[in-house]
Order: C-alpha cells, then sequence, then structure tokens
C-alpha cells in the first residue's frame, strides 16, 4: 500500500517562507511524476506545481517566481518551496503522485496524501 505523507506546513507572515515535504512510502516501482494542489473552503482544489521524475517542471501563474518544486527520487521526495507568500496562498496543500507498481507497468497510478494547512497570516 502507498502512502503519501506531508510535512512542513504552518503559519506564516506574509513575505515570509515555508518548505513542505512529501515522503512516499510503500510498494512501488518508481515515481513518474509528483506534484502538489491546494484547496480552500468552497473551492475547487487547484495544481499549484508538478515535476516530473526527469525534473520537468510546470507551475500555476499565481505562484511563478515564487515558488518551487523539486524531486529526489532516490528519496521518494518531493518538496514545495514557497518564498514571497501572500494570504492568498492560505489553503491546505496536497501532495499528489504517479507512481509505476512494478518495472512492467504500463501505465501509473495517482495517489494522494492528507493534505497538511498552510496559513499566511501577520
Amino acid at each position: 500500500q502507498v502512502q503519501l505523507v506531508e510535512s512542513g506546513g504552518g503559519l506564516a507572515q506574509p513575505g515570509g517562507s515555508l518548505r513542505l515535504s512529501c515522503a512516499a512510502s510503500g510498494y512501488f516501482f518508481r515515481i513518474a511524476s509528483m506534484g502538489w494542489y491546494r484547496q480552500t473552503p468552497g473551492k475547487q482544489r487547484e495544481l499549484v506545481a508538478s515535476i516530473t521524475a526527469g525534473g520537468n517542471a510546470n507551475y500555476d501563474n499565481s505562484v511563478k517566481g515564487r515558488f518551487t518544486i523539486s524531486i529526489d527520487n532516490a528519496k521518494y521526495m518531493a518538496y514545495l518551496q514557497m518564498n514571497i507568500l501572500k494570504p492568498e496562498d492560505t489553503a491546505v496543500y496536497y501532495c499528489n503522485a504517479d507512481l509505476y507498481a512494478t518495472m512492467y507497468s504500463p501505465s501509473s497510478d495517482n495517489f494522494w496524501g492528507q493534505g497538511t494547512q498552510v496559513t499566511v497570516s501577520s
């Protein structure tokens, strides 16, 4: 069974920084891609950033230049460095991963973490 566990959320002041981590564990062969989504009450979950195992990153326009996603394939970890935080970044942040179950798997399976709260407030 695969688990994604997020850490690093909390309270930050506007203009401050936080770093989120996501650890993938359990039975799988390798990472296809990982990403971070966020959700606020009453709104749909939205993509913040994603990255392939090869390191190709994609960002929502609202975080470009402020957030950086990275991946460590050897440790099965993904990170989201969040700088110049704004109150509108306040949300529950979810880790998402596409993982290949075995070396023969024709496609990847998708998994979600439980989420970590990020609050930006003075």
